[in-house]
């Protein structure tokens, strides 16, 4: 080793490196080249040590800025990227002779060359970027003109800082806004879509595992999780996910690296091994189709000293340590090989779980189905000559100078003494080549010697090249003893034991293989099912999940155009059965149904809420669902412009708008074709003091009980997440009127005298954040209260969220309208936040009948519903195939009726006198909890949109309802300007 670089780093691909102890002297990334950077911290300026004769004589070259990581091109050897430690992107076209700038604010660890076979160029740079404004940019240039005008941005938005992952034919990034992150995919470089993961996944991480075969394996950690994750595979173009596996185990390791216990078994595709973490134990799987079924290890009946294990199932079994090593040039704790199919080696354990301390080494040369101990301790693994040869070298912290090795997958194992003087061993290489039987062995005598490289050949070991006579063949199956994996029957090739020969470059593995017939076993469920519980009779069927209805058409599916509608289940990705069983069949082509409108939103560009008077305002309507090609758009922006629309969210263009007066505009957009109609609201503060409003990542929720009886008092509450200790200001408008209540509690009470929609509408201002929901409420004179219970497995899976307890509520009032013949439009189901999770059902009057009058105590209906509840008829799947049962609740008065009833409100009066003094106190002392404060709206300048009111007037006169509350006459942009300042 040469002294005069002795803290230097040799680079491997995309190794980094910086100050600190020397790495190894051996580079094979490329054969023939090597590249030496300099990071001595003496040095003033960095420097590369350049070779092209394998490190027989090194170029200096000196280089303007400080290395962190070299990203070499994956074809052409002499094309190189440079990450700096200024966060800037350099590459050479010469092996780092010249240099040019590439780009300046890149994310490390985020910059990618383009993919052969994907990208049309193949000198394009896929990188993670931050803009001027701060934001961060998925963008793409080739490197040869990096300028402005080259640079392409594939995803308009800003995206997620360090979330650009670019692999095989995916591209992956994530964007958070309004407290949820979205994923996006791009299948061979097409538009990006969502991913979509179940509903109520709600992700706070997610790993990329796998993307072989036109597949995506991700491991989720959803909103319940802490130290586990899901497994989730795709379809091939990595949109639509199907759970496989649950609770997986998770470490974090330095600078917030996760690692998941998943292992990808090389040599046989559709094998894994995965480490499952329920109750606190560990307990490894193995799987032989994709994550399709999954079993436990079987464990050896005999130890190595041929001593009975005493192990037995189901109490017992084999599990594996399955982590990644810190150290590159080290195996892990288990050990696969492309060519070397079905040898498995690894450290673990038997036992009812997986012990962290225990590390006894065990191999399978059959793919898992049969295990044997070989050592006591850990070993570091290195396979020669397509696994002809194990090397196994202790893992241990005192030096050593013997390794072990075996021709026999694992039988017998002898002793060698690769060198005379112990040495601490850091790592094993083997030379370029699967066939290879020349190793080398590196470490160092001491902490502080130079290191020690030894070169250990195999070669003289054996005299011949292998025959076919020194072949026998083994056939892979599953531990059931099932043949056809993955669709087919496979044969491979293996040495005899004792036939002492190299299998060479020309050994290939694979001997035959024969398609199979297809059966249940070669179908999961599709996106949206879950399989049935293993309780129950027939497990192999998948059933829709509660919140997923595989009749609906797509929220995109216009009039005239077909959709397909999966029937549960879907072939595993790569699997090549033909013939029998088609669970998945053709899907039935529908014809788009004209929908109504659902889901309509209104909202200024930027998110804004507030403007300037005499600013441009972007207006933008969006649609959820419903059919846009016969949609009529009606928008009234509140200062005397109307318009009607059609196409409106089909080109996505805004409408542009300019405010003159200052005031509060009621925005409105009415959706309607002859199938329905949906409406959306935006109230628009226009302000001369306008600070500009940024969203965050905060998000608003309106909860409110969707029915209620006439003078019942209901309770308005806004949700904000997540939870600001700021202060923040809530404005509320209730029905048309235009002047809003204001408060600095997050809720409300009032109560409405008239039956009908009432729209309540919040706005919610935190320091520059201001949004908005709003909700309709049915106010009726007359209807019926059941309450409802649920089984105590829906506890574990309620994540608390609004929009969950809506899908909840939804999907019981579709199975009991079905089981009991009740319209659907009469039954109501809201779930009460928290837990234990707990709903009522509202039983709605129909329609009235001129003909005789009907009482709701007498009604069958309430009979029908009960009676199917207590046969427990009404039940819905969860994750995991968790069925969950819907029963009365037990409160001591059965069905509550309500509605028309009386009631009171208290309304405090301050005298005018003391009331200025009293609110400016109550704004002002933050510490007073509890107290709610309101401010009723007056305009400056009298508009059509704006009603005021005298002091002497009812407060009913400000919305259809009463609200409780101190009233403040006071200028609303004062109080607001009062409160943030």
């Amino acid at each position: 080793k040469n002294r005069a670089l002795e803290s230097n780093a040799w680079l491997q691909r995309e190794t980094s490196f910086g100050t600190g102890a020397p790495g190894p002297g051996l580079i094979t990334r490329f054969v023939f080249q090597v590249i030496l950077v300099s990071s001595s911290l003496s040095d003033r300026d960095q420097s590369l040590f350049l070779s092209v004769d394998e490190g027989a004589t090194f170029q200096k070259q000196p280089i303007p800025f400080f290395v962190d990581t070299l990203i070499f091109h994956p074809k052409e050897e002499d094309k190189v990227l440079a990450y700096t430690k200024e966060s800037k992107l350099y590459v050479s076209s010469d092996l780092g002779k010249k240099w040019t700038l590439l780009q300046e604010r890149v994310t490390k660890d985020h910059v990618f060359w383009a993919v052969s076979g994907v990208d049309a160029d193949p000198d394009l740079v896929h990188m993670e970027a931050q803009d001027l404004g701060g934001g961060f940019r998925y963008v793409t240039c080739p490197i040869h003109n990096c300028s402005e005008k080259l640079l392409a941005a594939p995803f308009a938005g800003p995206i997620d800082h360090g979330s650009l992952t670019v692999q095989d034919d995916y591209i992956f990034f994530k964007v958070t806004s309004a407290n949820r992150t979205k994923y996006y995919v791009s299948y061979r470089r097409n538009e990006f879509v969502l991913m979509k993961l179940p509903k109520y996944a709600l992700p706070k991480d997610l790993q990329i595992i796998s993307t072989d075969e036109s597949q995506v394996f991700v491991a989720v950690q959803e909103w319940y999780q802490m130290d586990t994750y899901n497994l989730y595979q795709s379809d091939p173009r990595g949109v639509r996910y199907a759970l496989v596996l649950q609770d997986v185990r998770s470490s974090r390791q330095a600078e917030e690296s996760v690692l998941i216990d998943i292992l990808e078994v090389r040599g046989v595709k559709g094998v894994f091994l995965a480490n499952q973490k329920i109750d606190g134990k560990v307990m490894t799987l193995i799987t032989y189709n994709k994550g399709r079924d999954w079993d436990y290890l079987r464990p050896p009946s005999m130890d190595m000293n041929g001593k009975p294990t005493n192990c037995k199932p189901p109490d017992c079994h084999l599990h594996l340590h399955l982590r990644w090593a810190d150290n590159p040039y080290v195996s892990g704790t288990v050990h696969t090989k492309d060519t070397a199919p079905g040898l498995i080696m690894g450290a673990g354990n038997l036992g009812s779980q997986l012990v962290e301390y225990k590390e006894e080494m065990y191999i399978t040369s059959d793919c898992g189905h049969t295990w044997r101990q070989v050592f006591e301790e850990e070993h570091h693994i290195l396979y020669l000559d397509h696994g002809g040869v194990i090397v196994a070298i202790k893992d241990t912290s005192i030096p050593l100078k013997i390794l072990k090795f075996s021709v026999d997958e694992g039988l017998t194992w002898s002793t060698h003494n690769f060198t005379s003087t112990s040495v601490f061993v850091d790592g094993l290489l083997s030379e370029p080549g699967d066939e290879t039987l020349v190793m080398t062995v590196f470490g160092h005598i001491s902490f502080r010697s130079d290191w020690e490289l030894v070169k250990v050949d195999f070669r003289p070991s054996f005299s011949r090249q292998c025959g076919e006579e020194d072949y026998s063949s083994w056939d892979l199956s599953n531990l059931q003893g099932d043949r056809c994996i993955m669709g087919q029957q496979r044969s491979f090739r293996k040495r005899k034991s004792t036939s002492w020969c190299i299998k060479g470059r020309s050994f290939t593995s694979a001997l035959t293989s024969r398609v199979c017939e297809c059966r249940d076993s070669d179908f999961l469920c599709d996106y949206g099912f879950e399989r049935s519980p293993s309780s129950e009779s027939n497990t192999n069927k998948c059933s829709a999940n509660f919140w997923f209805n595989p009749l609906s058409p797509p929220d995109d599916c216009a009039l005239g155009q077909t959709y397909t509608s999966s029937l549960g289940y879907r072939k595993v990705v790569s699997n090549v059965c033909e013939g029998g069983v088609d669970l998945q069949q053709s899907p039935a082509q529908l014809q788009c149904p004209l929908t109504p409108p659902r889901g309509l939103q209104v909202s200024i560009q930027g998110e804004a809420v507030a403007v300037r008077p005499g600013e441009d305002v972007l207006f933008v309507v969006r649609q959820e669902q419903g059919d846009v090609l016969t949609t009529k758009y009606q928008v009234d922006l509140g200062d005397g412009f109307k318009a009607m629309y059609v196409n409106l969210t089909l080109t996505g263009e805004p409408i542009r708008h300019r405010y003159e007066s200052p005031g509060i505009y009621r925005v409105s957009v009415r959706a309607e074709n002859t199938a329905g109609h949906d409406e959306a609201v935006l109230f628009v503060q226009v302000n001369c003091k306008v600070t500009p409003f940024e969203t965050e990542n905060l998000a608003l929720y309106l909860e409110v009980v969707p029915v209620i009886g006439i003078n019942q008092e209901v309770n308005l509450t806004a949700v904000l997440l997540p939870l600001n200790p700021n202060l923040t200001v809530f404005y509320w408008w209730i029905g048309h009127n235009l002047q809003p209540l204001l408060s600095l509690d997050n809720s409300v009470t009032t109560r409405f005298s008239d039956t009908g929609d009432v729209r309540v509408t919040v706005q919610a201002a935190c320091g520059n954040s201001v949004l908005q929901d709003s909700r309709v409420l049915r106010v009726l004179d007359q209807f019926q209260v059941v309450p409802l219970q649920f089984s105590k497995e829906l506890d574990a899976y309620n994540p608390n969220t609004p929009e969950w307890r809506e899908d909840v509520g939804l999907v019981v009032t579709r199975l009991l309208s079905k089981e009991t013949s009740v319209p659907q439009e009469l039954l109501v189901t809201v779930l009460k936040p928290g837990l234990p999770t707990l709903a009522d059902l509202y039983v709605l009057l129909p329609p009235p009948r001129p003909t005789r009058k009907r009482s709701l105590s007498s009604d069958k209906r309430l009979a029908a519903i009960q009676q199917v509840l207590n046969a427990q008829k009404i039940s819905f799947l969860l994750r995991g195939g968790v069925r969950v049962l819907v029963a009365l609740r037990d409160t001591g008065t059965g069905a509550e009726q309500l509605g028309g009833g009386g009631g009171y409100w208290a309304v405090v009066v301050l005298f005018v006198i003391g009331l200025f003094a009293a609110g400016a106190f109550i704004l002002y002392n933050r510490k007073r909890p509890g107290r709610t404060v309101y401010a009723q709206m007056h305009n400056e300048k009298e508009q059509e949109m704006t009603s005021p009111v005298s002091h002497s007037e009812d407060v009913q006169g400000t919305a259809p309802g009463n609200h409780s509350g101190v009233v403040l006459s006071i200028n609303s942009r004062e109080m607001h300007s009062y409160l943030v300042s």
